[in-house]
C-alpha cells in the first residue's frame, strides 16, 4: 500500500503506539530505506524498507486481523518484552499464528480480561481516553468498606497526583467484617486506577479482576486461557467506542454552551471624540 504514514505503520505492526512512534521518529531511531524519517513522512509498504534501531519492521502484504481475549493470571506483566526476564503476557499467546500485542494493560498483581490484536486502529479506538469504553472489575478490599467510602468512590475521588476520577458505578457483592467485595464500572484508564481510587478512601485492594469491557464478558475462561473474539463481540466493542466518542463530543458542546460568555463593552455612537 502506498503513501501510508510511518507512525501508522509502526502502530499497526505493534511496534508501539502512534504517540510513541512520533517520539522515536523525533529521536532519529526510525529509518526508511536507510535514511532517518521525519514526522508526517509516508512509505510504500510493499516496496520500502522500514527499520527501528536498525531492526527491520516486517509488514505482511496481506495481514489477517486477529482479536483475542486472554484471562491474564496474576504474576504476569503487560508488556511485549521485559529486559529483566520477568514473565510477560506474551508468553501466554506465543502460539498465536500472527503477531499480536495487548490492548491497554493490567498490572502484575491484577487478573482477568486482557485483549490482544494486530489491528492498530482497533486498539487505538478502544484505548483513546475520550472514547470511554466501560470496564467492569470485581474488587476485594480490606478492611470492611463503609457506606461513606463506597459513596466517595461512586462520586469520584482525588488521586495521589491531584487528578479527580469520573463517577463510577459500584455494586456491593459481599460485605463481611474484614473485607468487602465490590463490582466497579469505570470508563477511564488511568494507571492502576482502581487501586489508587481505593487507596484514596483508605481501602487496600487484595484482589482485582477485570470481568468485562463494554458488552463483552470474560465468561468461563480460566487463568492463562485465551480465545478469539467473535465478529459480534468485535462489532460491539467498536460500537461502544464510537458511542463513547459521540458522548464525549456532546458533553464538550454542552459545556461550551453553558460557559459564561465575556461581556463586550458597548461603543458610543458617533465614534470617539477628537
Amino acid at each position: 500500500m502506498r503513501d501510508v504514514r510511518i507512525q501508522k505503520v509502526l502502530s499497526e505492526q505493534g511496534v508501539c503506539s502512534r504517540r510513541a512512534a512520533e517520539q522515536i521518529i523525533r529521536e532519529g531511531r526510525v529509518k526508511l530505506n536507510g535514511r532517518p524519517v521525519s514526522l508526517g513522512d509516508k512509505m510504500d509498504t510493499a516496496r520500502d524498507l522500514l527499520t527501528v534501531d536498525g531492526q527491520r519492521v516486517y509488514i505482511p502484504r496481506v495481514q489477517e486481523k486477529m482479536y483475542i481475549m486472554l484471562y491474564k493470571p496474576r504474576g504476569y506483566i503487560t508488556t511485549t518484552s521485559d529486559e529483566r526476564g520477568r514473565k510477560t503476557v506474551m508468553d501466554l499467546v506465543s502460539d498465536v499464528p500472527v503477531r499480536v500485542f495487548p490492548i491497554g494493560r493490567l498490572d502484575k498483581d491484577s487478573e482477568g480480561m486482557l485483549l490482544f490484536t494486530n489491528d492498530g486502529e482497533f486498539a487505538n479506538l478502544l484505548t483513546h481516553p475520550s472514547h470511554g469504553v466501560s470496564k467492569l472489575y470485581r474488587v476485594t478490599v480490606r478492611p470492611h468498606a463503609t457506606e461513606q467510602q463506597v459513596l466517595q468512590l461512586t462520586q469520584g475521588v482525588t488521586l495521589d497526583d491531584g487528578t479527580t476520577t469520573q463517577p463510577a458505578v459500584i455494586q456491593v457483592v459481599a460485605d463481611e467484617p474484614g473485607r468487602t467485595v465490590l463490582e466497579m464500572t469505570i470508563r477511564e484508564g488511568k494507571n492502576r486506577q482502581i487501586r489508587r481510587m481505593c487507596e484514596a478512601v483508605g481501602l487496600e485492594v487484595i484482589r482485582l479482576r477485570r470481568s468485562a469491557m463494554g458488552a463483552v464478558k470474560l465468561g468461563m475462561l480460566q487463568p492463562g486461557q485465551y480465545r478469539e473474539l467473535t465478529r459480534s463481540e468485535v462489532a460491539a466493542l467498536r460500537a461502544a467506542a464510537v458511542k463513547g466518542k459521540a458522548r464525549a463530543r456532546t458533553q464538550q458542546q454542552q459545556a461550551a454552551a453553558a460557559a459564561p460568555r465575556p461581556v463586550r463593552a458597548k461603543q458610543k455612537k458617533g465614534g470617539a471624540r477628537r
